[in-house]
């Protein structure tokens, strides 16, 4: 059994910075691929930032440069610093893990950035 436990979501305003926090337990070995993905309401769900075991990180062009992806492999957590949030960034923000042999989802946390 594998558990992902999303913390740091909540209501911000436009400008401001969150921290989400993602830690993985249970099961989970080979951690290939850690990331977070987004669902705004009537969107489809979206990558926001990835990163690979040996730290190669992807973002998506809408949060380069505002957003940090990072990982600690010892304690299988991943953390998404989102810096300069925009209305635009409201979301339910999910945790995602991937290896070889599983992909597994966190429950989300509500992002909401107020203008």
């Amino acid at each position: 059994q594998v558990q992902l436990v999303e913390s740091g979501g909540g209501l911000v305003q436009a400008g401001g910075s969150l921290r989400l926090s993602c830690a993985a337990s249970g099961n989970v070995f080979s951690i290939r691929t850690m990331a977070w993905y987004r669902q705004a309401p009537g969107k489809q769900r979206e990558l926001v930032a990835s990163i690979t075991n040996v730290g190669s990180t992807d973002y998506a062009d809408s949060v380069k440069g505002r957003f940090t992806i990072s990982r600690d492999n010892a304690k299988n957590t991943v953390d998404l610093q989102m810096n300069s949030l925009k209305h635009t960034d409201t979301a339910v923000y999910y945790c995602n893990i991937k290896s070889t042999y599983y992909n597994y989802w966190g429950q989300g946390t509500q992002v909401t950035v107020s203008t």
